[in-house]
């Protein structure tokens, strides 16, 4: 089924070494490119069926021997619809595409902004080998970059990568190899070379498009080491670039710890805007660098992951946008 959304007649005949007999675990066993939602939903539609009549029941004990035959239908078309929008691809195959998503471009559609997204984009780009993510053809989302948040995002073409990547990014590298890097120009210079913010992360109390770092939310850790300091007009340290890590995975992550720490992105104007100040410690031109920004100084420079289909070990940067290099000169120049 790899790469394909059209309608198919599956056959499976039935080995007895499936490790259950139920109709449903063992085609889960035999059909690794359906997701077990999927399986269990062509079942209950009357899609799959045994000796010429359909099986409605996932629990059904089938022996060895049986034939069992599936109706995979051809994938709904996609809501939304795709739109031509140009992405930077970095990789791509027929399970996995990998694209380096530029500032201001939204993932998902929602509301206001049901179209220009990343999503339409990858639908008018992958067309017919987007085989469906739970039988919609659609690009398969694991996880998400905010709108001016760039660089590397990986997406899922099918159910099988879906499932795998899913895995991956929930383990988010403790047990397997993913890795998620971030570039991060921070105000302030840290007092040590590296360290780890582990501090859960819920909705703001009050503000619901923000996010605080509160003891009733999720776990979160990220690991943080400097990489460059940069001084202010006084020669004092007024920026660092700090290379981050993920351990996990929550909404406004980088963002969240680094202002809970004390050193909030430069040009966060939603978890740092009591740094503006700090602005006026810049040289005219990092000053001039940082209002030409207008967004969170933040990119996600690496990914490595595991290949859904092959285990092969992958591994991509992305080299910081025009912008953040701009930011990055300019605070170099004040040394």
């Amino acid at each position: 089924m790899q790469g394909s959304g059209s309608a198919q007649r599956l056959e499976v005949v039935v080995a007895g070494d499936e490790g259950s007999a139920r109709l449903d675990r063992v085609l889960a066993a035999r059909l690794p490119d359906l997701s077990r939602s999927r399986l269990k939903a062509l079942i209950l539609a009357g899609a799959v069926s045994l000796k010429g009549a359909a099986v409605r029941d996932p629990a059904y004990h089938v022996a060895a021997g049986d034939t069992i035959i599936i109706d995979v239908p051809e994938a709904a078309p996609a809501e939304p619809k795709g739109e031509d929008i140009a992405l930077d691809i970095v990789f791509e195959d027929d399970d996995i595409i990998v694209i380096n998503k530029p500032k201001g471009l939204v993932v998902h559609p929602a509301a206001g902004h049901e179209t220009g997204t990343l999503v339409n984009a990858l639908i008018a780009h992958c067309g017919s080998s987007l085989s469906g993510i739970g039988g919609v053809r659609r690009p398969g989302i694991v996880h998400r970059l905010d709108k001016d948040t760039t660089g590397l995002m990986v997406v899922a073409k099918n159910d099988l990568a879906h499932q795998s990547l899913t895995a991956q990014f929930a383990d988010h590298g403790r047990t397997g190899a993913m890795r998620r890097g971030y570039m991060a120009f921070a105000w302030g210079l840290p007092n040590r070379q590296r360290g780890t913010v582990d501090a859960p992360i819920d909705r703001h109390p009050h503000a619901r498009e923000k996010m605080a770092v509160r003891q009733t939310g999720r776990e979160a850790v990220t690991h943080w080491e400097i990489l460059q300091s940069f001084a202010g007009r006084d020669g004092k340290g007024v920026a660092a670039l700090l290379a981050c890590e993920l351990e996990t995975g929550r909404t406004h992550q980088i963002r969240v710890h680094l202002a809970h720490i004390g050193h909030p992105l430069m040009g966060d104007a939603v978890y740092g805007p009591h740094f503006k100040t700090k602005a006026n410690q810049l040289g005219l031109q990092s000053q001039a660098a940082l209002a030409a920004l207008g967004r969170q100084a933040l990119h996600a420079y690496l990914l490595v992951l595991e290949h859904p289909r092959t285990g092969e070990l992958l591994h991509w940067e992305a080299p910081l946008p025009e912008d953040l290099l701009l930011l990055e000169g300019a605070l170099k120049a004040a040394l």
